[in-house]
């Protein structure tokens, strides 16, 4: 008798630990299963938005206020007497507005770096830029831009690899014309069309 009640005593601390070791490993596996269906579920709810903007970027390098500056330049070139921009690197804060003109409604900023990279004759920058927008729907959001630029192309396409506030994980591409060039400054102003994925 005594012997039974041992066997049953200790078939059932047996099975006690057999569930712990389940639900113990069950749970391990509840956070994964969880965060699967919060991503479905998220992911079937969210959907995707497409936004298309049109914006004028101002860039003065030579007037009393300029905004864009150059902070680095390759001594080679220097000591060299070699005509290229290469390895010059200048940081930017240019107007962004609404139309051409230089009193248009002011919606942001063009924030960021130009470098040149290019030592063959056509010149290219490696833009690495924020759209900081301070005005409008998207006012708080940001578009990151990094990119080749050839700057003597008409027509020039740069991606957007994020963005932030309104532009969450954003996408797409953003489209830079030459809209006017001052000969005698060398200030230009550029037409930016942007289309963007976007949360």
């Amino acid at each position: 008798m005594k012997r039974r009640k041992f066997l049953t005593t200790r078939f059932i601390l047996l099975v006690f630990v057999i569930m712990a070791t389940m639900a113990e490993s069950g749970r391990a596996n509840l956070p994964r299963d969880v965060e699967k269906r919060l991503r479905s579920k998220l992911s079937n709810a969210v959907e995707k938005k497409l936004t298309k903007l049109k914006f004028y970027c101002h860039e003065n390098i030579y007037g009393k206020n300029p905004t864009a500056v150059p902070v680095a330049k390759a001594s080679s070139n220097v000591t060299s007497g070699l005509s290229t921009l290469f390895g010059l690197v200048m940081v930017v804060d240019n107007k962004l507005t609404v139309g051409p003109e230089p009193d248009s409604k002011l919606i942001g900023y063009a924030r960021g770096i130009y470098a040149s990279a290019s030592r063959q004759r056509e010149e290219a920058l490696l833009t690495i830029v924020n759209f900081v927008f301070t005005d409008g729907k998207y006012k708080g959001s940001a578009l990151s831009v990094l990119g080749r630029n050839p700057i003597f192309h008409g027509y020039r396409e740069l991606p957007v690899v994020g963005g932030s506030g309104g532009f969450q994980l954003a996408r797409g591409s953003a489209t830079a014309e030459t809209y006017t060039f001052d000969r005698i400054s060398g200030d230009p102003i550029v037409e930016y069309n942007v289309i963007v994925l976007h949360y």
